[in-house]
């Protein structure tokens, strides 16, 4: 019985070869699976390798964003950005709104990453109404989340909070017990930071 690690070995060793054979539709295809797997356990090197790869055959989309994740996550938010505002450009002449939306909190993400927050407000601010129109609850909560960060470091805790209250039930809708997990976090660290240690 082949295992999970074993199947992924597999898909690797194909997407190789759909590279080297000019192959680019399955190239694209493997290398969004593998690349989704590999971003979930922080293997940022080999998303980059990956990516870089597919991209050999021509733009996409995926492995621009996946590509931008992995820079911006390895400390490297210039060539994150450009790679994530290509792919934004190509999700939007697409009509791709839910990746429009995840690639928009994504810049948000490397803009806060910067020091730059009124830039990733204004990045988050375009991605929240794109994830709520399309059902991305989960993206949603996320997009919060990260509005609530910025307030909070901009030193407003209210606002801070508000978002974070907002967030909060949209995790426990969906489920996300990780995403629940870092909300109440987030909220106990602007009540620590008000004085109410309570």
């Amino acid at each position: 019985m082949a295992t999970d690690a074993m199947v992924l070995a597999r898909w690797v060793e194909v997407h190789r070869l759909a590279v080297a054979g000019q192959q680019p539709a399955i190239a694209r295809a493997l290398s969004d699976r593998v690349c989704r797997v590999w971003l979930r356990t922080s293997r940022f090197a080999a998303v980059e390798a990956m990516a870089t790869a597919t991209l050999t055959l021509g733009p996409d989309a995926d492995a621009l964003y996946k590509r931008g994740w992995a820079r911006s996550s390895t400390g490297r938010p210039r060539p994150a950005l450009e790679d994530l505002q290509q792919a934004l450009t190509m999700y939007q002449q697409a009509g791709d709104r839910g990746n429009e939306g995840a690639t928009l909190t994504g810049i948000g993400n490397v803009y806060n990453r910067l020091g730059d927050r009124q830039r990733a407000l204004d990045q988050y601010h375009q991605a929240l109404p794109i994830r709520r129109e399309v059902g991305d609850r989960a993206g949603e909560a996320a997009t919060l989340n990260n509005i609530g960060l910025v307030h909070d470091g901009l030193g407003d805790r209210q606002r801070a909070l508000d978002h974070y209250h907002q967030a909060l039930p949209i995790t426990r809708d969906v489920g996300d017990r990780a995403g629940e997990a870092t909300t109440l976090n987030n909220i106990g660290l602007v009540y620590d930071r008000l004085g109410d240690r309570q």
